[in-house]
């Protein structure tokens, strides 16, 4: 019992030492090992010179004492120092203000990359897609909008024209610039019946300079609108009812009508512009006029000088405004219309010399007036027109009827060059005009009709009859390729564009119709 009682004694002064050696190192709780003991902490601590202090860097301030929770302050004394430890957020946290503390600087206005849909959302927005709840993940989402690694695009409701008016340079405008041109599915109107100018030709032009002025004139029923379909978009094989310039169907045949009126228009991807035109001299428009009592223009006084002036304006309309005039007959040939060429060339406005060195000349003078490229286009021509001989008769004669126009009319077009006559030479045509033949368009059962030796011997009956040339298309492919491979001249003082074209024409059939030359000369034919 004895040594019992002794070992409780000197187990409970361990324990006072060991309490009393914790007060006065600091570490003790108030009511851990006693009661009245509580924790000292150093509160009399001199603040050291600054960046020593072991609060921590730029932590300087002065000593406050902290009352006690019964009211009454602590006793000073001297206290020893420990080493303090300081919680703190990583570097990279530091900048961002917490979610629960308040923000006292005014902070701008996020981007909203993600809206909420109205009225069934935007167009290209899949409809299951539901809009994001609102919180601590989308108000992040804002504040990360206000800098975003990438451009963020809205191509919805977005046009030319508000495009045009920003400033910055849209992406979608420049892809839809580098799309193809849009393909005309038919020709439309420049010039209406009425010899009035149309404006719906204007959208399908571009601000671009590399282009060629096409344009036909002939007398009726030679196959213009044909002719001009073929070098224009579609070919020999197709239904004719699918041109792009309507022909001439059978009811109109019949009756001697005629299918054009006015100026038609079509341009290909190639920005190659093809016009069509009314047939010049038409006793169809003539025969129209007398029967319906149509109101002739003051100016006018026969329907007949009312027809033939239509003639030459468009003609000479042509002569300023196209690079290549294809002249369409169907028989060899008429005087009468190369008068009527002579005529409208007198008759062609003047245009500005490309040149601006030209000092005083009036518009008379060759080298300050533009004149354009003229090809005769023989069409329906017959086997024996292909004749080497009569070919070199036909030259001469086209030579000498063209002798003193300003015209064009040879050195740009050879059909020695298309290897139709391989045996000839390029001596044997000694004056060689811009001349192209053009068979019938025959149809394959009338191909079948012509073969040779049918019911005398089978090896022969595969053979195609002697035509005495080239087959329809490949003659169609030759003049196309030769067309359009023809120089590009400078119809005005300046280059023009497609849409600067069309202005410029414009002004041109405008003074046509107005031209005081044109009002004379129908005076004198009154």
């Amino acid at each position: 019992m004895y040594f019992y009682v002794a070992h409780i004694v000197r187990r409970t002064a361990k324990i006072d030492e060991f309490e009393g050696k914790m007060s006065e190192s600091g570490h003790s709780q108030p009511g851990m090992y006693g009661q009245g003991r509580r924790r000292r902490r150093r509160r009399d601590r001199e603040p050291g010179p600054p960046g020593q202090n072991l609060s921590g860097p730029g932590r300087e301030r002065e000593y406050v004492p902290r009352e006690r929770r019964d009211g009454s302050e602590e006793p000073p004394g001297p206290v020893l120092q420990k080493t303090p430890i300081i919680l703190a957020k990583p570097p990279g946290e530091r900048t961002k203000p917490s979610q629960g503390a308040p923000i006292s600087a005014p902070m701008e206005k996020p981007i909203m990359l993600i809206k909420t849909r109205e009225e069934g959302g935007k167009p290209g927005t899949p409809p299951d897609v539901a809009p994001p709840a609102p919180g601590p993940g989308a108000a992040k989402l804002e504040r990360e909008g206000q800098r975003p690694t990438q451009p963020v695009y809205q191509i919805q409701n977005r046009g030319m024209g508000s495009a045009a008016s920003s400033s910055a340079v849209d992406p979608v405008i420049g892809q839809t610039k580098l799309l193809p041109p849009e393909k005309m599915k038919h020709s439309i109107k420049l010039v209406d019946d009425q010899m009035n100018w149309c404006d719906s030709a204007m959208e399908y032009l571009r601000d671009q300079t590399d282009m060629l002025v096409v344009g036909i004139i002939g007398l009726q029923g030679t196959g213009k609108s044909t002719v001009m379909s073929l070098l224009s978009a579609n070919t020999p094989e197709e239904d004719q009812r699918a041109y792009v310039f309507r022909a001439q169907s059978q009811e109109i045949k019949e009756r001697g009508g005629n299918q054009s009126s006015g100026i038609d228009f079509y341009i290909t991807q190639e920005r190659v512009i093809f016009l069509d035109t009314q047939p010049i001299l038409s006793p169809s428009i003539l025969d129209h006029l007398i029967n319906n009592d149509r109101k002739l223009p003051p100016e006018y006084n026969l329907p007949h000088t009312y027809v033939e002036m239509q003639s030459l304006q468009i003609t000479a309309f042509l002569f300023t405004v196209c690079h290549v005039v294809i002249v369409v007959q169907d028989w060899f040939t008429d005087i009468n219309l190369y008068r009527f060429l002579q005529t409208a060339e007198m008759l062609k406005p003047s245009t500005p010399s490309a040149s601006h060195d030209s000092t005083g000349t009036s518009g008379s003078d060759e080298g300050s007036e533009y004149y354009p490229h003229i090809v005769f286009l023989q069409n329906k021509a017959k086997r024996d027109e292909f004749c080497p001989r009569n070919l070199k008769k036909m030259h001469m004669v086209v030579d000498k009827l063209m002798a003193h126009s300003h015209l064009k009319y040879k050195g740009t077009l050879s059909m020695l060059d298309c290897n139709i006559f391989p045996g000839l030479g390029r001596d044997y045509l000694e004056t060689e005009v811009n001349l192209f033949l053009l068979p019938l368009l025959e149809n394959e059962g009338e191909d079948s009709l012509t073969r040779a030796g049918s019911a005398t011997a089978p090896l022969f009956s595969l053979l195609p009859g002697y035509r005495g040339h080239p087959s329809f298309s490949s003659l169609v492919s030759k003049l196309r390729s030769q067309v359009l491979a023809m120089s590009r001249c400078q119809l005005s003082h300046t280059i023009l564009t497609e849409k600067n074209w069309f202005h410029y024409a414009a002004r041109i059939w405008d003074g046509v119709k107005k031209s005081s030359a044109l009002s004379e000369y129908s005076r004198l034919l009154s």
